[in-house]
């Protein structure tokens, strides 16, 4: 009489023997490495719309409530005269404060990248408050508390001008709403660059679950004769396809946070404001690394999914 234990209890040894019975279920090959580069592109492309959101942010807070006053007049001594009179006129005025001049040679550096480096004054006929030659406006910087709406800046704009006919208010936001409006523009960019790598890395992962299947279908059936289920098999693939994302993952995370570093490094030498509110934070660098976990998660979840479904075709 064979003493062989029953068709059941041998298939219920198939995980811990999966290695020996399907030695080809190993997706191993380029699947890591494609799953690295998936995960290093979506990683960079996730700092980058973190980035653009975290200088988004930055300016909002920079700008907000903060207006900018012109003294639009040619002649150097009256416009330092309004200038004057308007800065007196903004301290006195509720809810405006921080109200300052913004001092000639902030002004200079604003202008020199466009009209180059100062001129002579006299060979261009300009006076004080115009030493790159040409005539300058004067700026006064202020922040309003509450509400920029357009009329309490008309009525401001009024009073000034009472005091000083040059002046000409204006919202230090609407300047950069174009920016702001390019770059969530980017941010969605980078979300739809993100699901589309999502996507090609679940196509990869399923060619190479078709593949693995293929190369291992007779070896299949025989498990299937000896009482393994689809769920036992399944899981070989699912496992093999596991450690290999998870392999890759780690690869790809640490090739964009080099490329991130760098990046930064970078962008922070610019010394620029609205650059340097773009910082990655903790919270950013934990989303990150979210990236390769749930790209681990698709890829098994994609490998199972299209082992079960071939199964089911198979017999």
């Amino acid at each position: 009489m064979n003493d062989a234990p029953p068709i059941p209890q041998a298939a219920s040894r198939l995980p811990r023997r999966s290695a020996e019975i399907v030695p080809q279920a190993r997706m191993s090959g380029p699947i890591p490495w494609v799953i690295a580069i998936m995960v290093a592109l979506m990683v960079v492309a996730a700092a980058g719309g973190l980035a653009l959101r975290n200088t988004g942010k930055a300016a909002a807070r920079e700008l907000s409530g903060g207006i900018t006053v012109q003294i639009v007049e040619a002649r150097p001594a009256e416009r330092d005269r309004q200038a004057r009179a308007a800065l007196a006129l903004l301290q006195r005025a509720q809810g405006v404060t921080e109200p300052r001049i913004v001092p000639q040679a902030e002004l200079d550096a604003l202008v020199e990248p466009w009209l180059g480096e100062a001129v002579d004054e006299q060979a261009q006929g300009g006076g004080q408050g115009d030493s790159l030659g040409v005539p300058v406006p004067a700026l006064i910087d202020a922040r309003l508390a509450g509400s920029l709406a357009p009329a309490r800046l008309a009525a401001l704009q009024e009073q000034l001008r009472r005091t000083a006919p040059s002046a000409r208010v204006d919202d230090q936001a609407i300047w950069l709403r174009p920016v702001f409006g390019a770059a969530q523009s980017l941010q969605w960019l980078a979300v739809a660059l993100i699901v589309l790598l999502s996507g090609a890395t679940g196509a990869a992962v399923l060619l190479a679950a078709r593949t693995a299947l293929g190369n291992n279908r007779e070896t299949i059936e025989i498990v299937h004769l000896l009482g393994g289920t689809d769920a036992q098999i399944a899981a070989i693939f699912q496992r093999s396809i596991a450690f290999d994302a998870i392999g890759g993952g780690v690869v790809g995370f640490g090739a964009a946070f080099v490329v991130i570093a760098l990046l930064g490094r970078s962008f922070a030498q610019l010394q620029a404001g609205i650059v340097t509110g773009s910082a990655l934070g903790w919270m950013d660098w934990a989303l990150l690394a979210l990236v390769p976990a749930v790209a681990a998660v698709v890829a098994t979840i994609t490998a199972r999914w299209t082992v079960m479904r071939a199964l089911r075709r198979m017999l």
